[in-house]
């Protein structure tokens, strides 16, 4: 069953992350993934999953994705979320990368279509498809179904079943079930 939050937003973060966990575990889930920009859900995420056996990676921007050379993500963040036993997965974006630069000097990109379409379902929908992509293409997750939790800005409000693969077999992801996201996004 779906939970719909009325409005996007990060005071849903605690109950996304919650319910990603709860059916991990009821469905056996190995690993779960959660989009953190500067590390507070990442954080968060890696307290709520400790010793659950459940595998936590935490996938970030790019480096220079806002400033040249310059990672958002907080280096104290990224070493508690170790601590706690969790990987934190810095790499290209899936669905922007070369596009952006393609879409940026030529005013269209294939992966700007794929990511609008998949912003029809929430912004944090795309993000969980591209973070199922972006896992796969690091080798950090097999082929598998696993949960993703992402949001619309900050935090975390969606959350979906989605069986990965790597992006060069991006058709082959599969979102199997949403779990969580914004009704009004």
């Amino acid at each position: 069953m779906t939970v719909y939050f009325q409005k996007a937003g990060k005071e849903h973060t605690r109950e996304t992350l919650q319910i990603a966990k709860d059916q991990a575990l009821h469905r056996g889930i190995l690993f779960i993934l959660v989009a953190s920009t500067s590390g507070d859900t990442g954080i968060q995420a890696a307290h709520l999953l400790h010793e659950t056996g459940i595998r936590l990676i935490v996938i970030t921007h790019n480096s220079g994705f806002k400033d040249p050379g310059a990672q958002e993500f907080d280096q104290n963040a990224k070493e508690e979320i170790s601590r706690l036993g969790g990987i934190v997965c810095t790499g290209t974006m899936a669905l922007r990368g070369v596009g952006a630069a393609i879409r940026d000097r030529y005013t269209f990109s294939p992966e700007q279509i794929i990511a609008d379409t998949l912003r029809m379902f929430g912004h944090g929908v795309k993000v969980c498809v591209e973070m199922a992509a972006m896992a796969s293409d690091a080798g950090l997750i097999p082929p598998v179904d696993i949960i993703a939790v992402a949001g619309s800005q900050r935090g975390a409000d969606t959350a979906a079943l989605i069986k990965a693969d790597s992006s060069n077999r991006f058709f082959n992801i599969k979102v199997r079930e949403i779990l969580a996201k914004p009704f009004d996004f």
